[in-house]
């Protein structure tokens, strides 16, 4: 029963739609009707501003923390990696948000951080070089969970490599369209505090 219920809570705590809330209630603002039209952490940077984007960032890395740490307050004989994917699979596909949801990199982010700090420190610390040296964050979070998966790779845990491994092939499957841009020469810079058009889908 402990396993069901960190499952679904996994799962529900995923789907909670931060970018879309956080604009509904405090902007007056689909996020989804602007920007990239992504209800993500970063389209919420470009639509609300650093303040919004920060707090949405806040709580979606919480949200692959605290469903990664499930099992252990329940007490459920289920790996902690297995219910944070669940709350990655909850955040691209939340059903308080039909079912089109984010990216999952700030969920997934905060899986490793429950999981492994040390692992979650270099991983983040990749990340911030590349978006320092190409000012795209599709690009960073693409060659950073890459990164990640070799660093896992001397980490001696054979499920934290898996769950890596699944972990980044799904969120590079969803950053398809961005990487057709990149190799196009037109995918954004770093859009923090800039205000998109409606349906703009640079």
């Amino acid at each position: 029963m402990s396993t069901i219920l960190a499952i679904l809570l996994a799962y529900l705590l995923g789907s909670i739609p931060s970018g879309v809330w956080i604009g509904k209630y405090f902007y007056k603002t689909d996020i989804r009707e602007y920007g990239s039209g992504n209800m993500g952490t970063t389209n919420t940077f470009r639509v609300l501003g650093t303040k919004a984007g920060v707090i949405v960032l806040i709580m979606d890395i919480l949200k692959g923390s605290i469903a990664t740490l499930l099992p252990i307050w329940l007490g459920a004989p289920i790996h902690p990696l297995f219910t944070g994917v669940l709350a990655a699979l909850g955040h691209t596909l939340p059903i308080f948000a039909g079912f089109r949801g984010g990216k999952a990199v700030a969920t997934s982010a905060g899986i490793i951080l429950a999981y492994n700090p040390l692992y979650f420190t270099l991983a983040i610390t990749c990340f911030l070089i590349y978006l320092y040296f190409s000012s795209m964050v599709s690009f960073s979070s693409i060659t950073a969970c890459l990164s990640a998966v070799v660093i896992s790779l001397f980490m001696g845990d054979f499920w934290l490599t898996i769950v890596t491994i699944a972990l980044t092939t799904y969120i590079i499957i969803r950053h398809r369209e961005n990487i057709g841009r990149i190799r196009a020469g037109t995918e954004s810079m770093v859009p923090f505090g800039l205000r998109y058009k409606r349906k703009n889908k640079e």
